[in-house]
């Protein structure tokens, strides 16, 4: 399946940016969606996902408080809602895809399908 983000871009800290993610088809129950970051110089990190079966949401730490992941009820889409940015945010996010569950905690491995990456910028 294809992913395409859409969202990305720059804001002063304490703002805020909505990341869109669209699968190009449908699957039966719907995707497991996760978004990943990965800041120059540093390797990819998780930030959230949503789980295909009931719904769970997953926040890495970091993020918890500010960032809200939802879906749509196809489990086609995955918006991220981004409050409260801060400098440290500053990255590119890439959506994922699965059409298994998520058993422990979201990996990378977990996903077999990736978009192509957003920027987000936030200054301080």
């Amino acid at each position: 399946v294809q992913l395409v983000e859409s969202g990305g871009g720059l804001v002063q800290a304490g703002g805020s940016l909505r990341l869109s993610c669209a699968a190009s088809e449908r699957t039966f129950g719907g995707y497991t969606m996760g978004w990943f970051r990965q800041a120059p110089g540093k390797e990819r990190e998780f930030v959230s996902a949503i789980n295909r079966k009931g719904g769970r949401t997953y926040y890495a730490d970091s993020v918890k408080g500010r960032f809200t992941i939802s879906r749509d009820k196809f489990g086609i889409t995955a918006p991220l809602q981004m409050n409260s940015l801060k400098p440290e945010d500053t990255a590119v996010y890439y959506c994922a895809a699965t059409v298994g569950a998520i058993r422990t905690w979201p990996q990378e491995t977990d996903f077999g399908s990736w978009g192509q990456g957003t920027q987000v910028t936030v200054s301080s």
